[in-house]
C-alpha cells in the first residue's frame, strides 16, 4: 500500500471488511497484562497458550511458531519423514502452492502436487496415495466454502486407510467452526496435525499454532528452532492470542449471521454476486459487474466523499467487465446494517 493510499484509509472512519483500521497501539493492548514471558519458547504464556490451543482443538500437545509458512511445512516434512514419502496432495489454490516461493521443497524436499480443479473443492474422486493429504477449511480462494462433513470424513478416511497423514490448514477454522456449526475439536478429531493461526479471524498479533500428537509436535518444535523461529522472546503474539481467542472464537456464529444477512441484502442487485450464496463461513468473494479502472474510482469516491474504506483495488478475473473481492466479516463489518452494507457495495459498481 503506497502513501497516498494509506492516507486516505486513514482519514476513512467506516469499514468494510474485517475489524477495519486497527492501529499498531491498539494492537499492542491486546497483550494484556499481566503477562509472564517465555525463554526462548519455553514457557511463560507461550505454554499457556499452546495449552489453550491443544485443549481446544482436542489433541495431546500443540507449538506456538511465528509464522504459518514455517509452520505448515515444517509439519509436512514431519508427516513425510516419518513415512518415507515425498509427495503432499492439495488443492491448486493452496496457499503453499500459491503464496510461499515453494518453500515446501526448496527447504523441505516435499513435491506437492495439485489434485481437482481450481474452481471447486476437492473430492474423493480427485485424490491419489501419498505421505499427506493437506485439506484448508474453509478454502478462501472458493470464497470461504466448506465440504459437506460426510465427503470431508471420506477425504480423511481415505488418507488414513492408505498410511497419509491429513493434515488441516486452519488459518481460518475459527470461520469453518461456525459454519458447520461443530467446535474446533470435533472439526479437528479428523485429522493428524492441525495449523490455526491468530492474525487473520481473531485479529492478534502475528503467530499462529500447530498441534497433533507429542511426538509430531516435539519435531515441529525442533524444525521451529532449525528454521530460526525460536525467538528469544515469542511472548507478545502469544500473549495477544492467549487475551483474544476465546471471546473473537464466541463471535463468529454471529458474524455468519451478518454475512448471509448481507448476501440476503444484495439479492436484488444485480451488479454484485455473492460466491458462495449463501455465505457457509464469515467470509464471503464477491463479483462486481464493473470494470477494474472505474471499480478503483468509485471507492476512491466513497474514501474521499463519505469517508467509507472498502478495497483500493479489486482482483481481475478471466471477463474484463467483472472484478472479484473478498469479504471478511468482522467487527467493523458488524457495525454496518446489511442494507448499509449492500448500498456500499452497488455504489462500487456505478
Amino acid at each position: 500500500m503506497d502513501e497516498e493510499t494509506r492516507a486516505r484509509r486513514d482519514r476513512c472512519r467506516t469499514f468494510l471488511s474485517g475489524d477495519g483500521n486497527v492501529s499498531p497501539a491498539e494492537l499492542l493492548t491486546s497483550i494484556g497484562e499481566p503477562v509472564v514471558p517465555d525463554t526462548y519458547g519455553e514457557g511463560g504464556v507461550v505454554a499457556e497458550l499452546e495449552s489453550m490451543v491443544a485443549d481446544l482443538l482436542g489433541f495431546p500437545a500443540a507449538v506456538f511458531l511465528p509464522t504459518g509458512t514455517m509452520a505448515q511445512a515444517a509439519t509436512l516434512r514431519v508427516h513425510a519423514d516419518q513415512r518415507g514419502r515425498r509427495t503432499v496432495l492439495w488443492h491448486p489454490m493452496c496457499h503453499l502452492e500459491t503464496h510461499e516461493g515453494d518453500a515446501y521443497s526448496r527447504v523441505h524436499a516435499l513435491v506437492g502436487r495439485t489434485a481437482g480443479d481450481q474452481h471447486r473443492l476437492l473430492t474423493l474422486g480427485d485424490l491419489e496415495p501419498v505421505a499427506a493429504l493437506l485439506l484448508e477449511l474453509p478454502q478462501r480462494d472458493l470464497g470461504g466454502q466448506l465440504p459437506e462433513w460426510d465427503e470431508l470424513a471420506a477425504q480423511v478416511a481415505w488418507a488414513n486407510h492408505r498410511g497419509a497423514a491429513a493434515h488441516l490448514d486452519g488459518a481460518r477454522l475459527w470461520e469453518a467452526s461456525a459454519g458447520y456449526g461443530r467446535p474446533p475439536a470435533e472439526i479437528a478429531s479428523l485429522f493428524d496435525t492441525a495449523y490455526v493461526s491468530f492474525y487473520k479471524g481473531i485479529g492478534a498479533l502475528p503467530g499462529c499454532c500447530v498441534a497433533g500428537s507429542q511426538n509430531v509436535v516435539a519435531q515441529v518444535r525442533e524444525w521451529r528452532r532449525r528454521l530460526g523461529g525460536t525467538l528469544h522472546g515469542l511472548w507478545p503474539s502469544a500473549a495477544s492470542a492467549f487475551h483474544l481467542l476465546r471471546e473473537r472464537l464466541a463471535e463468529m456464529p454471529e458474524r455468519l449471521l451478518h454475512a448471509r444477512a448481507i448476501s440476503a441484502a444484495l439479492t436484488d442487485v444485480n451488479e454484485v454476486r455473492v460466491v458462495p450464496d449463501p455465505p457457509q463461513t464469515p467470509m464471503m468473494h464477491l463479483l462486481f459487474d464493473v470494470a477494474p479502472e472505474r471499480f478503483v474510482a468509485n471507492a476512491r469516491r466513497l474514501a474521499d466523499e463519505q469517508g467509507i474504506w472498502v478495497w483500493p483495488k479489486p482482483q481481475t478475473t478471466g471477463d474484463p467487465g467483472v472484478v472479484r473481492c473478498e469479504l471478511t466479516v468482522g467487527r467493523a463489518t458488524c457495525r454496518l446494517e446489511p442494507k448499509q452494507a449492500a448500498a456500499v457495495l452497488q455504489a462500487l459498481c456505478r
